[in-house]
């Protein structure tokens, strides 16, 4: 080749190229971080509101959920309904039974004794002298007694006496059992014989009704007095059992006390003596 045409060819000129990687803040690792943290600070807030917005029953709720602490057991239990077993009033389960039949099924509780010292009626078991067990009845009454409405709940009263149980039907000045003066029934009486009914009607023990009135007296000219009005009531509650379904051979006895058997001994006119009371009566 000649050294004319050597210089008329063109240089040669290479470029390189300098290939920036993507660090430092030109980068898009710090973006993924940041969007954690700005999570985790809306889960923190949803949190912290949640927490003002909600009662102490409902936290306990939602933790229960998630971590349930409520045992449930195979048998019936002795609550209100839902996890804890169905009210001692319900038909479906009769609390602290163990089986869940209908009353008819499996009324009373069960007991070890033989049918000699523990007759069982045509509605269920009965219940023997046994004070324990009929301590044991009186508390799961007075616990279902209290799952029911206020109405309810403040003229019922329930204890244990020699003769057995008692439930008492108390009148109030504001809501009366009976028109005043009279043996005419209150819409509120019917509602509570009907629980009376209910909850003595799954034993086979007899009952007695016993009429009470305050020391209000009628006039001296009236051949009607307290006695009179006190076995009127107790003859009208009979009549409101035995409407409700509750058998009429298990009616041992109706009476009337006036006010000689005062509940409140210190106000003798005071509205709980006009009352009924229903004792479920223990078998020899």
């Amino acid at each position: 080749m000649s050294a004319d045409n050597a210089q008329g060819l063109a240089p040669i000129i290479v470029k390189k190229k300098k290939k920036v990687s993507g660090d430092g803040h030109h980068g898009g690792a710090w973006k993924v971080a940041y969007a954690d943290f700005v999570t985790a600070m809306m889960a923190f807030f949803l949190l912290m509101w949640l927490l003002n917005a909600t009662t102490e029953e409902q936290r306990k709720g939602i933790a229960d959920y998630f971590n349930p602490t409520i045992p449930i057991s195979r048998i019936s239990g002795g609550g209100s309904d839902g996890l804890n077993g169905s009210s001692i009033f319900t038909e479906s389960t009769y609390a602290k039974m163990g089986t869940g039949a209908t009353r008819d099924a499996s009324a009373g509780r069960p007991s070890t004794a033989t049918s000699s010292d523990n007759e069982v009626g045509d509605n269920g078991e009965g219940i023997g002298p046994d004070d324990a067990q009929g301590a044991e009845i009186v508390e799961q009454l007075q616990l279902a007694l209290e799952d029911e409405a206020s109405a309810i709940n403040d003229h019922i009263q329930v204890k244990m006496s020699p003769e057995g149980i008692v439930m008492e039907l108390v009148d109030s000045e504001e809501v009366p059992l009976f028109q005043l003066g009279q043996s005419e029934p209150t819409d509120l009486l019917v509602t509570l014989v009907e629980t009376v009914s209910e909850s003595f009607g799954a034993f086979g023990n007899s009952i007695k009704i016993v009429g009470h009135t305050d020391a209000l007296g009628y006039s001296e000219a009236a051949r009607f007095d307290n006695w009179d009005l006190s076995v009127d009531r107790a003859n009208m509650a009979r009549r409101l059992l035995v409407e409700s379904g509750f058998p009429a051979v298990r009616i041992q006895e109706v009476s009337g006390r006036a006010a000689t058997d005062l509940l409140v001994q210190d106000d003798p006119y005071a509205a709980q003596n006009r009352r009924i009371s229903i004792t479920l009566l223990k078998q020899d």
